[in-house]
């Protein structure tokens, strides 16, 4: 994503530095930027964690984002490719 398009860069870089990918850290800086960060913050969703999945749930989640080469991946691998896509 084009750095001129983040709203929020303070946001922007602290989400970055805690593992988010580029594509979710500017998401949630520019709804925050928007629609001010104590609103974006509370409606977080309730999705479980990618380490309670099992490795088909993990490969349907990668299917579903458009991703590839994920097939053969192994648990942990399969994370983080969710995770820094």
């Amino acid at each position: 994503m084009p750095r001129s398009s983040i709203k929020d860069e303070e946001l922007y870089k602290r989400l970055r530095e805690e593992g988010n990918s580029e594509e979710k850290a500017a998401r949630i800086a520019n709804a925050a930027a928007k629609e001010g960060r104590d609103k974006v913050g509370s409606r977080g969703g309730s999705a479980e964690d990618y380490e309670d999945r099992t490795v088909e749930e993990l490969r349907d989640r990668a299917r579903e984002l458009g991703l590839s080469g994920y097939s053969k991946l192994r648990k942990q691998d399969l994370i983080d490719l969710l995770r820094n896509h």
